[in-house]
């Protein structure tokens, strides 16, 4: 394999005469240039390089190198002089990843109106209620609901994310006056046995309430409310969008989770990312209401 650090190496040395004059230059000893330009020597089989009354003078096999390793400092610099700069430019594609809930009621007029501002800056939105690990690259932004972040990331901790439950407020109005002491007579909609849900059934006012179906997408668990199937867990956010649902009497907020913008610590001084988990957490903060409810 070519160690590459030899090519500015051989053309300093070529240049400049001397291998003081060379390691001045490249801001490196003589000692070290020798170093490479002996190995260098060694790997091709040739004396590249002689001393003369002038100073090291290039040998006959020197001069058939040269100007290949000129053509091939010319490329290098080329793409150096393309890709300079790069990461300061508002162009180019985001990777953001939020949860289908999130994304589809909260950001998408915050991603609307970013991108009429920076036409050049796409976004790539991968939707799931799974995390995205971002410092596996899987993702470059992603704003999550949760009580700590376990990466090894750039975070920022924007607001409590409220979580309550919720029903139609004509299921209410029709099914809370002849319910039983623990929820008799109500019912759940089910997320299956997702343990933290189980816990909020069990520690709710309603432990006794029959839950039905197993329905893992909260987005449903919406609708159902909406449409009168029974109690469920929601982001407190939904009342605001929705004013048919309600937070059930009696019960509280649970303000453990946050949301958080988090970033890969390599993308802090990309301009393009760094433009738009600016705008994106001012967006959100003008927002902060909708996400604590109550």
């Amino acid at each position: 394999m070519m160690d590459w650090k030899s090519l500015p190496a051989f053309l300093a040395v070529a240049r400049q005469g001397s291998l003081r004059a060379a390691g001045e230059q490249l801001g490196t000893t003589h000692a070290t240039l020798r170093r490479q330009i002996e190995a260098l020597e060694t790997r091709l089989g040739v004396q590249l390089f002689r001393r003369g009354t002038a100073g090291l003078q290039l040998t006959a096999a020197g001069r058939t190198l040269l100007p290949q390793a000129l053509e091939a400092e010319d490329a290098l610099l080329k793409g150096f002089n393309a890709v300079q700069g790069l990461d300061r430019e508002a162009s180019g594609r985001i990777r953001l990843s939020a949860d289908p809930m999130t994304a589809h009621f909260l950001l998408a007029p915050v991603l609307a109106e970013f991108s009429a501002l920076y036409p050049e800056i796409d976004i790539e939105l991968q939707l799931s209620f799974g995390i995205d690990s971002i410092e596996n690259l899987e993702t470059d932004v992603s704003v999550r609901h949760m009580a700590e972040v376990d990466e090894d990331v750039v975070g920022r901790k924007l607001f409590p994310l409220s979580i309550g439950i919720y029903a139609a407020r004509d299921y209410l109005d029709r099914a809370l006056p002849s319910a039983g002491p623990k929820g008799q007579g109500l019912q759940w909609i089910g997320y299956g046995s997702e343990p933290e849900l189980l816990s909020y059934i069990s520690e709710s006012p309603f432990p006794e309430a029959r839950v039905r179906h197993s329905i893992q997408d909260p987005e449903m668990h919406l609708h159902l409310a909406r449409a009168g199937a029974g109690l469920t867990v929601l982001a407190a956010w939904v009342q605001v969008r929705f004013p048919e649902l309600q937070q059930v009497p009696g019960t509280a907020l649970d303000n453990r989770r946050s949301t958080w913008v988090l970033l890969h610590h390599d993308l802090r001084r990309v301009r393009r990312v760094r433009l738009f988990v600016d705008y994106l957490c001012a967006a959100l903060m003008e927002r902060r209401a909708d996400f604590i409810g109550g």
